[in-house]
């Protein structure tokens, strides 16, 4: 805007009106500003108003919305269904039947139903008869079979007789699904081969976390019949790895194999069974350990000082957190069963408790802490730390983005920062997170995500 400015005048439009403003040329313009001046070669009275900054605009547009209604903060949440429907969370591993070849056997495991020195009805299948039943079963549920059986006669035999009843699944039924079969302990390296040939995942039962269990609870057992099956079948699914990886028409090889504790049976501490967990993750390339809670409440014939014993289901629970913990999370067994606390809590979930231990890493900034970091965080598992990775590159977190993708903060809003915002309970006192965190023991064997 340029106005006029005489010595003693009011301030008025240098060019009062419109139309004669818009007739002038860059030369008459001049001239007219040349007459009006007398002559001067400079007009020091004609003020022009310089441009806003950008901050100076920011404030006259707060200004002006002084007054406005604004929108409020879920509105301004970005849409980020797509997050969800990228990454979505792993569902339960689906239960498959278990069929036996034979419940006769030569064994004598005091925990064992099929014992030798149990008196009842015994049965041996012929593997055509036990392949049609499983394929059957095995349509029936949609997810496949696990072929078992007691050891009759011998490890090898019975070892023969599970070949013969996968080879019957594959070649005689020509069925292609999941089929997880069991390694007798002791079974010849040949034969285990041949197993892995048409199963999926094989697999040989440790069952006790110290080698002085067998002579407690499993007399026909040993370290050795145990772990030689094991460390074959490790070495066999690595080479058919690696053969197919050159030659595509290499026979195929089971591609993982699991294996079972039963905690409880040596009077070990959750300590001792993740430790011994983890080795055997690194050792064997195991999928999975199962556990199986030790149960010993009728004497068995040769166990005269064996004790009753019944472990509780939530230790298995905790048990099974734990691992998931070490596969998937980064835990280590020494952070969540350190020697001062060697057993798992009946109230806490394993990575709750370590938190608790923990307390001077917390409030956590969900928009700068890296993925590791992130899952460290109770109630916020891979599922949702991956979201929130993602959800990063789009805008930053609040407390709304993170409930528009899905996350609980129920536990994880008094471990966290939003941007800075903590809307948490703040106390000094270790207690009142710890009631925070309790969890109900109702809670079922796979629901790992919802209580980390």
């Amino acid at each position: 805007m340029i106005f006029w400015v005489e010595s003693g005048v009011a301030p008025r439009f240098f060019f009062a009106q419109k139309e004669q403003m818009f007739a002038f040329c860059p030369r008459a313009l001049y001239n007219h500003f040349n007459a009006r001046t007398k002559g001067r070669t400079h007009m020091p009275n004609i003020i022009m108003k310089q441009p806003l900054t950008t901050e100076e605009k920011i404030a006259q547009m707060q200004q002006d919305a002084r007054f406005d209604v604004s929108d409020d903060d879920t509105a301004c949440v970005p849409d980020l269904s797509f997050i969800k429907e990228q990454i979505k969370g792993k569902p339960a591993p689906p239960k498959v039947p278990k069929m036996f070849m034979s419940n006769d056997c030569i064994f004598n495991c005091a925990y064992c139903g099929c014992r030798s020195s149990l008196d009842f009805q015994r049965y041996t299948n012929a593997p055509k008869e036990l392949a049609k039943m499983c394929v059957d079963e095995a349509i029936s549920n949609g997810h496949g079979v696990f072929l078992s059986s007691g050891i009759t006669k011998n490890p090898d035999y019975t070892e023969e007789l599970i070949i013969a009843t996968i080879k019957s699944i594959r070649v005689d039924y020509g069925y292609k699904g999941y089929v997880h079969a069991k390694i007798m302990p002791g079974t010849s390296p040949e034969l285990i081969w041949q197993a892995g040939l048409y199963a999926n995942r094989i697999d040989v039962n440790i069952e006790v976390a110290k080698s002085e269990g067998y002579g407690q609870i499993a007399k026909n057992k040993n370290k050795k019949n145990i772990l030689t099956p094991m460390g074959l079948i490790a070495q066999y699914i690595r080479a058919a790895a690696e053969e197919r990886n050159h030659y595509k028409q290499a026979p195929r090889f089971a591609t993982s194999q699991t294996t079972q504790l039963m905690p409880g049976s040596t009077n070990e501490t959750d300590s001792e069974i993740l430790k011994l967990a983890s080795a055997l993750y690194r050792k064997y390339s195991l999928a999975r350990v199962y556990y199986s809670p030790f149960h010993y409440t009728h004497q068995a014939k040769g166990y005269p000082d064996l004790p009753s014993t019944i472990t509780p289901v939530w230790r298995m629970k905790r048990l099974y957190q734990a691992d998931r913990l070490m596969q998937l999370y980064g835990f280590t067994a020494d952070e969540l069963a350190p020697e001062s606390e060697s057993f798992l809590s009946s109230e806490l979930d394993p990575k709750a408790a370590w938190a608790l231990r923990h307390m001077h890493l917390y409030p956590i900034e969900v928009n700068t802490a890296d993925y590791e970091m992130l899952l460290r965080i109770p109630g916020i598992g891979t599922t949702y730390a991956a979201r929130i990775i993602k959800a990063r590159k789009y805008c930053k977190i609040t407390h709304d983005v993170l409930r528009a993708l899905g996350v609980s903060l129920k536990r994880s809003i008094h471990f966290m920062t939003c941007n800075g915002k903590f809307l948490g309970q703040r106390s000094d006192g270790i207690d009142i997170y710890r009631n925070l965190l309790i969890t109900p023991m109702g809670l079922g064997l796979n629901q790992i995500e919802d209580c980390v």
